[in-house]
């Protein structure tokens, strides 16, 4: 696997990196995790509560998407690091908005801005190499 070759593609490796080693953070100790977000962690869980199952399933996601993140990185696969900017932009939004409803705790907050500053850094960082927008191919390419 080749290290990433530009601005954008270590913003998008360091992400993946984090997103893969949270991941497994969860997997291994979801309620380490959920204290660490700022959720409540109960020494008994009532029959019927499904925390330890979702937390798997998003830390099992989370490794997921670190991999994709750095094996996009690794082959420095510009339209997927632009992909990336909006819908985490709108991850940041929704986690923001849970955070100020009162829905989720004030530390969930830090997930909420890990996702819009890491969408606004890998944003300018294809700004600087000229690679925010897609280049347009001529009319009369096939």
């Amino acid at each position: 696997m080749r290290l990433p070759r530009s601005f954008s593609g270590w913003t998008i490796a360091v992400f993946g990196f984090l997103a893969f080693a949270l991941g497994l953070f969860g997997l291994i100790s979801p309620d380490s995790l959920l204290a660490l977000l700022g959720f409540e962690v109960l020494d008994v869980r009532p029959a019927g509560d499904y925390t330890l199952v979702y937390m798997a399933a998003s830390s099992m996601a989370a490794v997921n998407m670190g991999v994709y993140y750095v094996l996009a990185s690794s082959a420095n696969y510009t339209p997927f690091f632009r992909w990336t900017v909006p819908f985490r932009l709108v991850t940041f939004a929704v986690f923001s908005t849970l955070v100020l409803s009162g829905a989720a705790p004030s530390e969930f907050f830090g997930v909420g801005l890990w996702e819009g500053l890491g969408a606004v850094i890998t944003g300018f960082a294809l700004w600087r190499e000229g690679n925010l927008l897609p280049a347009r191919q001529s009319a009369n390419a096939v």
